[in-house]
C-alpha cells in the first residue's frame, strides 16, 4: 500500500478547528463538475479544497436527449480524482448533487450508477424546483437578510425563486442554461435575446419587481461581475455580496450582445477565463432580459448557491439562526488571537465607552463593532510594521460571509488603525473608502478604544472588566480600581487623549478624558 494512502496519524494541522470533521459536496452540473470540501458542517462554511472540471455534460442534451460519451468519460475521470481527494482529506460525508443535464438525459441512470460506485455515496438528482429552493437557501446562507428574487444560471437551466423576510415563496425553472441557449441559438449570440424573451414570457418572477433586488448566482454571471469590477477599477475584487445598479449591469449585457452581433470583440473579455468566455454572451442575454422584464432596482452577486444552500438546509433551526459572520469571526479569533476570551472583555469595554458617550448604534453597527472585537488581535504574529497590512488582508479578502463590501472596508479600517496608529495613512485607501464617511468615523473611534484597552490588558482577559467609563461635563473619565491605579501612566494618558480627540469628532463637541479616578 502506498504511504500517502495509508497514513494512520491524524494529518490535521494545529491551525484547524479541533475535532472538526470535513464535509464535502460533489456538484455535477451541466457545464462543470466541482468538489468542495468544507472544514466542518456549520453555519459558517470554510472551504478546505475547491476544484472544478469543465466537462460540459449538458452539451447536446437538448437536441439528442442523451449525455455525450466523451463528456461522461471526462466527468468520471474528474470524479475519480475527487474520490481520492475525499479519502485523503478524511471527509466524513460526501453529498452528491446532480442538476439539469443529468435529470434531462435518457442515459443518465448508467452515469449515476458509475458515480455512486466511484464515490461510495448516493447521487441526488435535483428537480428544477429543488434547484431553485437550494439556490435560495444558498443566498440566505451568505446574506441572511436578503429580500428579492434569486436567479441561479447553470449550463442547462435557469432557476428563479422569490425571497421575502428570509422565506422562499415561489420557485421556477426555465430552459435557459448557457450551454442549452448556445446550442439552441446555433452558437449565434444575436439570436439569444429573442429565445430568452420567449421562454421567460410565462415567468411570474420577471414581472412586477420594481424596486426589488435581483441576486445573480452562477459562474457565467460571476464572470459578468468580474468585467464590471475591472471596468470601474473596483477596489475589492470579490464577487460575494458585490452590489451594482441594474442599469449599469443592463448596459454591459447589451454592449456584449451588440458587440458580438456586429463582429466586434467582447467587452471585458480579458477579465474572463478562457473556459468561460464563449458562454458569457449567453449569460449576458439571460441577465439582461431578466432585468428588463422584472424592472429590478439593483443586482447583487452571490458566490454561494446550491451547494451551500443544501448544507444549510440540513442544519437544525437553531444552527440556521446562528449569525455566520459572528461564527466565522469567533473561529478566526480562536485560531489566531493570543487569548480568544479577551475579545469578550473588549466587547464589554467598548459597550461601556459607547454607552458613556451616548453614541447611538443600529443593531447592524453594534454587530460589526463586536465582530471587530473578535478580530482585533488576529495580526499579532506579524512583523510590527506590517500587522495592520496583514490584518486588512485577512479580513477584507477572507471567505467571511454575512457581510457586505462596506462592512469589510469598515472592519479593515478598524484593524489598520488599531495596529498602525490613528495618524497613519491607511493601506488600500480605495478599499477603505467603501465604508463611507460615517463608517470611517466609527472605525476610528473603535480603533481608538482598542488602543486604550490593549496596553491596559496585554491582550489577556480579566483586566478590562474592572475598569469603567463615565461622562460628566464633557469629561470622559476612566475609573480604575486602587490595585490597578499604576496603569495611569504617560503611555495610557496619551492613548486616552487620542480617544478624547476622536470622540470629539464623532460627538461634534470637545471631550476630555481623565484616568486613575478610583472605581466605585
Amino acid at each position: 500500500m502506498n504511504q500517502f494512502w495509508g497514513v494512520d496519524a491524524d494529518p490535521t494541522a494545529q491551525g484547524r478547528i479541533k475535532g472538526a470533521r470535513p464535509v464535502a459536496v460533489l456538484d455535477i452540473g451541466s457545464n462543470s463538475v466541482r468538489l468542495v470540501v468544507y472544514e466542518r458542517h456549520a453555519r459558517a462554511l470554510t472551504a478546505l479544497y475547491n476544484e472544478k472540471s469543465s466537462c460540459a455534460l449538458g452539451r447536446g442534451v437538448a437536441a439528442t436527449g442523451r449525455l455525450a460519451y466523451e463528456n461522461i468519460d471526462r466527468a468520471l475521470t474528474a470524479i475519480q480524482r475527487f474520490a481520492l481527494v475525499s479519502k485523503l482529506m478524511r471527509v466524513g460525508r460526501v453529498h452528491i448533487l446532480a442538476t439539469s443535464a443529468v435529470r434531462d438525459a435518457a442515459n443518465a441512470a448508467a452515469f449515476v450508477e458509475a458515480v455512486e460506485k466511484i464515490m461510495g455515496a448516493p447521487v441526488r438528482v435535483l428537480s428544477g424546483e429543488e434547484e431553485a429552493h437550494f439556490a435560495a437557501l444558498g443566498v440566505i446562507a451568505g446574506m441572511p437578510d436578503f429580500d428579492g428574487v434569486v436567479g441561479d444560471l447553470g449550463g442547462g437551466s435557469l432557476e428563479l425563486s422569490s425571497m421575502l423576510n428570509g422565506t422562499e415563496s415561489v420557485g421556477e425553472t426555465h430552459q435557459l442554461g448557457v450551454i442549452r441557449l448556445q446550442d439552441d441559438s446555433d452558437n449565434t449570440p444575436a439570436k439569444a435575446p429573442d429565445i430568452v424573451r420567449e421562454r421567460l414570457a410565462t415567468s411570474e418572477l420577471c414581472t412586477g419587481q420594481e424596486g426589488r433586488t435581483f441576486c445573480a448566482i452562477g459562474g457565467t454571471w460571476r464572470s459578468l461581475a468580474k468585467i464590471l469590477q475591472a471596468e470601474e477599477d473596483y477596489p475589492l475584487r470579490m464577487i460575494q455580496h458585490y452590489e451594482v445598479r441594474s442599469e449599469t449591469v443592463l448596459k454591459l449585457c447589451d454592449d456584449i450582445v451588440s458587440a458580438l452581433a456586429e463582429g466586434k470583440p467582447m467587452p471585458g473579455s480579458d477579465a474572463v477565463s478562457s473556459s468561460r468566455r464563449d458562454l458569457v454572451p449567453y449569460g449576458a442575454s439571460v441577465l439582461g432580459e431578466v432585468l428588463r422584464a422584472g424592472g429590478f432596482d439593483k443586482v447583487v452577486f452571490s458566490a454561494l448557491g446550491v451547494r451551500e444552500g443544501y448544507l444549510y438546509g440540513l442544519l437544525d433551526p437553531r444552527e440556521q439562526a446562528v449569525d455566520p459572520l459572528m461564527q466565522a469571526a469567533e473561529e478566526m479569533s480562536l485560531l489566531r488571537s493570543r487569548s480568544p476570551a479577551h475579545a469578550n472583555d473588549l466587547m464589554a469595554f467598548t459597550d461601556d465607552i459607547f454607552a458613556a458617550l451616548a453614541i447611538e448604534e443600529t443593531p447592524a453597527e453594534r454587530r460589526l463593532r463586536h465582530v471587530a472585537c473578535l478580530l482585533a488581535d488576529i495580526g499579532w504574529r506579524g512583523h510590527p510594521d506590517y500587522r495592520g497590512t496583514q490584518s486588512v488582508d485577512m479580513v477584507a479578502y477572507s471567505a467571511l460571509t454575512g457581510i457586505d463590501h462596506p462592512g469589510r472596508a469598515f472592519l479593515s479600517q478598524v484593524l489598520a488603525l488599531r495596529y498602525m496608529g490613528l495618524k497613519s495613512k491607511h493601506v488600500a485607501q480605495p478599499l477603505m473608502a467603501l465604508a463611507g464617511e460615517d463608517g470611517s468615523a466609527r472605525a476610528r473611534l473603535i480603533a481608538a478604544a482598542f488602543r486604550v484597552g490593549y496596553p491596559m490588558s496585554a491582550a489577556m482577559p480579566g483586566v478590562l472588566p474592572r475598569a469603567r467609563f463615565t461622562l460628566l461635563d464633557k469629561t470622559l473619565t476612566l475609573h480604575l480600581p486602587a490595585d490597578l491605579a499604576f496603569l495611569d501612566g504617560e503611555h495610557l494618558r496619551g492613548r486616552l487623549d487620542q480617544l478624547g480627540n476622536v470622540a470629539s469628532g464623532v460627538k461634534s463637541t470637545s471631550i476630555a478624558v481623565l484616568a486613575a479616578e478610583p472605581a466605585a
